[in-house]
């Protein structure tokens, strides 16, 4: 029994295991290419979300904008290729290891302001991809459904549908998703390709038949005597039909997958970048073509009624026109390609947010360290994601408020992050172009959470969770060694070599550094010697640490040297006093034969104060904190360096 669970264990929590999505990738380190792909077939994994849409953009379309969602589709398609396609264009250059758009507003901002948007906007990273598991799920169970042969047995289960699909997505990830874009390729080439023979019969039926663009006119004419209506109303509706342009975000997410040259560097993937730009416009030309003649052909081919909730084109107008116009086997060939390609738009958004959270939470120290580890992310994603489905009723329509806002709030961070990129480094054209595709998606994302709050509501309750998650797991870790190294320059290291070859231990003295003069070096050593009843003959140093960015939790410890007057300095960085003194400490006795001592006095401050101190600006109560640090981290109290308080 001990032994099944100990191997149950480690292969939950196996956070080593990069293999079984390829989702996640150190910035730091190059991927090897046995785990990349060319471009095109990349593509078609970010392509299962992007292209997945079209299962319920048309009939979205359809609903809310009546006779003018061509023209509105019109208006989504050139915003895609003017102002979405060059803004994630330049993210894919700025962010080439994943870490999409968010990395560019942390290196915007600094310190605890950079951290909280971070944890802000993976709320609503959280919103959109969860939503996209929950709404692509939902609508593949709409599809099963509607499907004429097995629409009786299964009306009305479509909640329990969408939460077996969601276990299914669950249960690919926790075996490994090792073949997730060969599954994508032929979803994507198997989908696009009926899609486009049902579009294609529908434009030969329209051009044949012009009488369907007669009344079409006449619509728009009763609704809007004037073009410049037809144009405003278009504009109005946009917002309800940002569900087409899902894949962005993905696709820069992906990029650790994409195969660049052989010449590139983790520093300058100038292959990957470039080939990643390709996914990007190959993805966003292909689905600007389907989404208008979609959108043409099932307004004019579908009676309005068939749009509305219990209509049989409800989420489903290309299934629809499948069904009534190429026959019933082309029809359940194509819901077949559709519930597929739905389910696998799933594993799409699930891969993106086993990169995203990786890549902060544990960072900030805002996670357990089991939060890199994949599995147990899929098994909490997945319960929300059945939580998310229960609260909607797995209903396509009213979750596509909250889908939009998650789609939206990732692209004006997007586009803001873009524009204030251009306009610090001082290019003034680009920037005027990307302040008002800001624009554009700021407002679309202020009407869309105006007509349906939900979407805030969510990422709201997603933002509040993880501050919780994150401020628990913060304090809780905060005695942790987070230090990935010390490193010491040469002059330092000939310090600490003269120390070491004396055969007495070397006794450090903690000092805040203030005037930085001999007088305030010997006013300290003489207080130290009496508190502590130091003799004149022990070799004692000067040991100073300058908090850089206590916002960070695992940082790396940079050591000079210095001497003033007859006083041996030493001078570490780092993001917390204990953490710094107590990695110097360990790193000492690492090259000595006998354990450092450490010399500090009390602080003053109540314990309150020092504990907010600690945690907001890495200094506090110093010395019970770097003994705690040096307990944790050493449990053979021989080998623990020896922490000393006077005064």
């Amino acid at each position: 029994m001990t032994t099944n669970s100990g191997r149950f264990k480690a292969w939950f929590l196996d956070a080593q295991q990069a293999d079984p999505g390829g989702y996640y990738e150190d910035e730091h380190e190059a991927r090897t290419q046995d785990h990349v792909q060319p471009w095109w077939r990349v593509m078609c994994l970010t392509g299962v979300d992007y292209f997945s849409t079209l299962g319920y953009q048309p009939g979205i379309a359809a609903l809310a904008a009546g006779a003018v969602a061509p023209v509105a589709t019109l208006v989504l398609v050139l915003i895609t290729l003017f102002g979405a396609l060059p803004m994630y264009r330049r993210v894919a250059r700025e962010s080439p290891h994943g870490d999409g758009s968010l990395s560019m507003l942390e290196r915007l901002l600094a310190y605890w302001p950079s951290k909280l948007l971070v944890l802000a906007l993976l709320g609503f990273v959280a919103t959109g991809f969860i939503i996209t598991i929950t709404l692509s799920s939902a609508d593949a169970s709409a599809h099963l459904v509607e499907n004429p042969l097995l629409h009786d047995p299964l009306h009305g289960q479509e909640v329990l549908i969408t939460l077996v699909l969601i276990a299914l997505l669950a249960a690919v990830f926790l075996k490994g998703f090792k073949e997730a874009i060969g599954v994508a390729v032929v979803l994507v080439v198997i989908y696009l390709g009926l899609s486009a023979i049902v579009v294609a019969d529908g434009l030969v039926e329209a051009i044949t038949h012009p009488d369907l663009f007669s009344r079409w006119t006449d619509a728009l004419e009763l609704e809007h005597t004037v073009p410049l209506g037809v144009i405003g109303a278009a504009l109005l509706v946009f917002p309800a039909l940002a569900l087409g342009l899902s894949g962005f975000e993905t696709g820069v997410v992906v990029m650790p997958l994409v195969k660049g040259d052989p010449s590139d560097t983790v520093e300058r993937p100038e292959g990957r970048i470039r080939n990643a730009k390709k996914l990007l416009t190959t993805a966003a030309l292909i689905m600007s073509v389907m989404l208008i003649s979609s959108s043409l052909v099932t307004t004019l081919l579908i009676p309005e009624a068939e749009f509305e909730d219990g209509g049989k084109a409800n989420g489903r107008a290309l299934a629809y026109l499948a069904h009534e116009r190429l026959g019933e086997t082309f029809g359940t060939a194509y819901d077949i390609a559709t519930i597929g390609i739905l389910w696998f738009a799933g594993a799409s958004a699930m891969a993106g947010l086993l990169n995203i959270v990786p890549r902060y939470l544990p960072r900030y120290g805002m996670a357990p360290d089991w939060a890199r580890s994949t599995r147990p992310l899929v098994v909490i994603l997945s319960l929300i994601a059945a939580a998310v489905t229960i609260f909607f009723k797995a209903s396509v329509d009213d979750q596509a408020g909250a889908y939009a806002t998650g789609v939206l709030a990732l692209m004006a961070s997007a586009a803001v992050a873009v524009f204030l990129t251009e306009l610090r480094r001082g290019h003034r054209r680009p920037a005027a172009l990307f302040a008002v595709v800001s624009l554009i998606f700021v407002y679309t994302l202020g009407d869309t959470i105006l007509k349906e709050p939900s979407g805030l509501l969510l990422a709201l309750l997603f933002i509040a969770a993880i501050i919780v998650v994150s401020v628990t797991s913060r304090i809780k870790r905060s005695t942790e060694l987070r230090v990935q190294s010390v490193v010491i320059d040469d002059a330092a290291q000939d310090l600490l070599d003269t120390a070491i070859a004396d055969p007495r231990p070397i006794r450090f003295i903690a000092n805040k550094l203030q005037a930085g003069d001999d007088e305030e070096y010997d006013e300290k050593m003489v207080e130290v010697m009496l508190d502590n009843h130091l003799s004149d003959g022990d070799d004692r140093i000067f040991l100073e640490v300058e908090v850089v960015d206590a916002s960070e939790f695992a940082t790396r410890v940079d050591v000079t040297s210095v001497r003033v007057g007859q006083h041996r300095i030493l001078r570490a960085t780092g993001s917390s006093v204990p953490n710094a003194i107590a990695a110097m400490m360990l790193h000492v006795r690492d090259l000595d034969d006998q354990v450092p001592h450490v010399y500090f006095e009390w602080s003053e401050r109540a314990p309150g104060q020092n504990a907010l101190r600690f945690l907001l600006a890495g200094e506090g109560d110093i010395p019970p904190l770097t003994h705690e640090i040096l307990r944790r981290a050493e449990p053979d109290e021989s080998r623990r360096p020896q922490v000393h308080v006077g005064g």
